[in-house]
């Protein structure tokens, strides 16, 4: 489990591609480097994954098929930048929100706006997502806890603080560059209970299921 607190942005240093796989290196420096051991977790851009080597400050993790389909790990370079946390330790305090390191899927970044104080980003994403996300929700964008501003159809706005642009990838990606996806775990649930309800929420529903 993780905050969407991003401890640091680090570079990619080696991509090595298998069949249907691939193995990753990335060097998040002394200070986290320290935490994982073989088989410990890290989010990186938001997906969790297991730590499989070590090697002085590097840490190294086999991205499986399942991962490459659904994030956008297998578009990364060596010399790539990521956003990585460190999974939450009992007692830790939660300054972002729950997220689980399960990317949902892949949005596009569309567009980039700076202003007084704060910069919007809009993201269009796949309408089966935007269904679980509301206005003042969170959302997890390539391992970022970011409140959603609006949300449209097919895509949602977010507004960022100078230090977010500074400490994180959303300061420097390109317009059009892939960005994962992760909504909100109490939406995904909500959104179960409706599906198994038939899709409505009534007064009756709810005395059958308890509620009233």
């Amino acid at each position: 489990m993780f905050t969407g607190l991003v401890e640091a942005w680090v570079p990619v240093v080696a991509v090595r591609r298998l069949a249907g796989a691939l193995d990753l290196t990335v060097d998040p420096g002394e200070a986290i480097a320290a935490d994982l051991k073989p088989g410990g977790s890290l989010a990186v851009n938001g997906v969790c994954l297991s730590v499989t080597a070590v090697d002085g400050t590097r840490r190294s993790f086999r991205v499986i098929q399942e991962t490459l389909q659904r994030t956008n790990l297998g578009a990364l370079r060596v010399g790539d930048r990521v956003n990585v946390e460190r999974a939450l330790r009992l007692g830790d305090r939660l300054g972002g929100h729950w997220v689980q390191g399960h990317v949902d899927g892949v949005g596009i970044l569309r567009a980039r706006d700076s202003g007084p104080g704060q910069t919007v980003i809009r993201v269009e994403t796949d309408r089966r997502l935007t269904r679980q996300m509301v206005p003042k929700g969170s959302i997890c964008v390539d391992g970022i806890s970011l409140t959603l501003v609006r949300v449209g159809p097919a895509d949602f706005t977010c507004a960022l603080i100078p230090e977010t642009l500074q400490r994180t990838n959303m300061g420097h990606l390109p317009v059009g560059s892939p960005v994962n996806l992760e909504t909100d775990v109490l939406a995904k649930y909500v959104a179960k209970l409706l599906e198994a309800m038939g899709g409505g929420l009534d007064r009756g529903k709810l005395a059958e299921h308890g509620y009233a």
